[in-house]
């Protein structure tokens, strides 16, 4: 699939949002669908259907999930932002066929860590995903050892666990924009501060939870917007300017990421950024 432009948003400040639920909705509306082919690719790769039970780590606002359900699959998504999870819900509300049953038909939601979509009396899951990408920022893949470890007794032996990294910064162009938060303060170094790929980032963390890598891929997926001011909204939603942020003020670092996002600006004024990503897939013992 080759994605498009997101769609014209309202010219207000685009500044991070003090507003968690603005935040999260600039999330959903205008930068998640870039993760797209991602997703698409992973659940090709694996065979995604009928049949299939994931748990989604770090879930979001349910894209992932939402396209594995229109798959055929079971899909369960945990998450620890409120403001996120509320719109998982949106997007994954039943059919009105199904209203009042809570969380859409084969779909559920849980506000928390992975031992909280412990259900005995559900069938245990056979596919765990980790889609937000690691590898950009110190210290990004800190909490995912211990989710992982928290999820894989609640799966079957031998299911794929996907994991999902930035690629080589050379063929990710939005590397030079995110480098502006360490630029900002010389807190960011050990706050949240832009940090080169490495090679073995994903392999790294499957060891360190103790699954087995079992193939990896690499996928295009492209940042375009339809405007500056999406462009900023968008990678400001991403949480990875909040030290900048805390250490500046919005202002400083909405003005730096604009000028940063300068030289991939088109001249029909869309922004259009080429990125590579990466997944591994590793096996639960």
């Amino acid at each position: 699939m080759t994605p498009t432009l997101v769609p014209h948003h309202p010219r207000t400040s685009s500044a991070l949002p003090a507003d968690a639920g603005r935040r999260a909705r600039d999330w959903a509306e205008i930068q998640e669908r870039m993760l797209v082919p991602l997703y698409e690719a992973v659940y090709a790769h694996l065979e995604v259907g009928a049949g299939t039970r994931v748990l989604g780590l770090g879930c979001g606002t349910g894209l992932a999930l939402l396209m594995a359900s229109a798959r055929g699959a079971s899909v369960t998504g945990v998450d620890t932002d409120p403001a996120r999870m509320e719109l998982a819900r949106e997007r994954l509300a039943p059919a009105p066929e199904h209203a009042g049953s809570g969380d859409a038909p084969g779909a559920r939601l849980v506000e928390g860590g992975p031992e909280e979509a412990a259900d005995p009396r559900r069938p245990r899951f056979n596919m765990i995903t980790a889609f937000q990408p690691i590898g950009c920022t110190t210290g990004d893949s800190d909490g995912l050892v211990p989710a992982l470890e928290a999820a894989v007794p609640l799966a079957e032996r031998g299911s794929p666990v996907v994991l999902a990294g930035w690629g080589p910064p050379e063929r990710c162009a939005t590397s030079a924009v995110l480098r502006v938060a360490s630029r900002l303060t010389e807190r960011l170094r050990s706050d949240g501060g832009w940090r080169q790929t490495l090679r073995d980032d994903l392999e790294d963390v499957a060891t360190r939870a103790g699954i087995r890598p079992d193939g990896s891929g690499r996928v295009s997926c492209p940042f375009g917007y339809a405007d500056l001011d999406s462009a900023v909204r968008g990678l400001l939603s991403t949480g990875l300017f909040d030290a900048a942020v805390r250490a500046t003020d919005p202002a400083q670092v909405e003005k730096e990421v604009k000028e940063a996002l300068h030289p991939h600006v088109r001249a029909d004024g869309t922004v259009w950024m080429p990125n590579v990503f990466r997944y591994l897939i590793a096996r639960t013992p």
